[in-house]
């Protein structure tokens, strides 16, 4: 007798939006490898210059986005953490429930997806968020930020795309109904 939970899971991973959660993964294992490589090789606050308008600059970010709440006392770590733990479980279920015929909004979760779980581990591991890709222009820094943040950002870009490629199916338009339409 075949094993229906077996077959359950495969359906579950191969007709739903979690048949993307490779990309979740890559990006964790992405992130963590090129924090633990800054961290091997780099002093904090070190910085190296790669390009003229790029630096890799070993920082930690205690806050969230553009060190946001970062001199909050600490309380901001167990929050932040929170919120995408939070926001992490309602991807997943997400994933559960999108149908096989979804593709970029998916995907674009699953990138989301593992840039969070990828700073929710700095967090909880570090007790603060390892950043180092520095850009910038003259002496204007854009914040320094690292893999994690790069995949957030690409989920996000995906999301509008999804939006403005699907704005028919995300609006409700009353149908004409044919049948009065053609008694009267």
């Amino acid at each position: 007798m075949p094993n229906s939970n077996a077959s359950g899971n495969n359906r579950l991973f191969s007709q739903t939006g979690l048949r993307f959660l490779w990309i979740s993964l890559v990006a964790f294992a992405l992130d963590q490898w090129s924090k633990y490589a800054v961290l091997d090789s780099m002093n904090l606050y070190q910085s190296i210059e790669i390009l003229p308008f790029f630096n890799l600059t070993y920082v930690h970010n205690y806050g969230a986005a553009f060190s946001f709440l970062s001199n909050a006392g600490g309380w901001q770590r167990w929050f932040f953490t929170a919120i995408a733990i939070g926001i992490s479980a309602v991807i997943l279920w997400w994933l559960k429930q999108s149908p096989r015929s979804q593709k970029l909004l998916p995907v674009a979760f699953a990138f989301i997806l593992g840039g969070a779980l990828g700073n929710v581990y700095d967090r909880l591991v570090h007790g603060y968020v390892i950043d180092f890709l520095d850009f910038y222009v003259n002496n204007w820094h854009w914040p320094a930020f690292n893999i994690a943040d790069s995949a957030i950002f690409i989920g996000a870009g995906l999301l509008i795309v999804d939006m403005f490629k699907n704005v028919d199916r995300h609006t409700d338009k009353p149908q004409a109904d044919s049948s009065k339409t053609s008694q009267q």
